[in-house]
């Protein structure tokens, strides 16, 4: 079973695995349009973070990871724990970096959660991530966490960068 992470998995998966590996995911873009009252914001000052959304010819740069099946069950347990706010399990096709194709289970968010943010223009969530914090930390961070590992991968994500531009800019 291979598990693809595209936010804050990329950087703590918090889970076991046996072989990790940059991926890439076509027809998909990463967005900051998912709310979160539970790991980067708060009941009534939701935090926001990333979530898919298809998009024909574009391609979402992630981590793939391996799940020997004697941890299937509780890595499954585990992120569904984790990814409670909206997101359910889509199974997709990765491209690893070696060249090799899997079938992956993603979590993703879909505009009919109630944890769902949707689009807004970039200064407005910028203005929202710098002033949410949550039981897992500040909400830029979550932003800066994700642009440096796409960063060292060679990753390019224009929505990423665009909003981690954005909070610089606040100060």
């Amino acid at each position: 079973m291979w598990i693809f992470g595209y936010g804050s998995l990329v950087w703590r998966p918090a889970f076991p695995f046996t072989e990790a590996a940059v991926a890439t995911l076509d027809g998909f873009a990463r967005r900051f349009w998912q709310g979160s009252e539970d790991h980067r914001g708060v009941p009534g000052a939701p935090g926001r973070v990333v979530t898919l959304v298809e998009a024909p010819g574009e391609r979402v740069v992630g981590r793939a990871f391996h799940i020997a099946e004697l941890d299937r069950e509780p890595v499954i347990a585990t992120l569904d724990h984790r990814e409670q706010g909206g997101y359910a399990q889509h199974a997709v096709t990765l491209a690893l970096a070696d060249g090799r194709r899997v079938e992956a289970t993603v979590y993703v968010a879909t505009a009919d959660n109630p944890m769902w943010l949707g689009p807004a223009p970039i200064d407005a969530m910028a203005a929202q991530v710098a002033d949410a914090v949550g039981p897992s930390g500040a909400n830029d961070e979550y932003v800066f966490r994700l642009e440096a590992w796409l960063r060292e991968v060679g990753g390019e994500d224009p929505h990423v960068r665009a909003l981690a531009d954005a909070l610089r800019a606040r100060g």
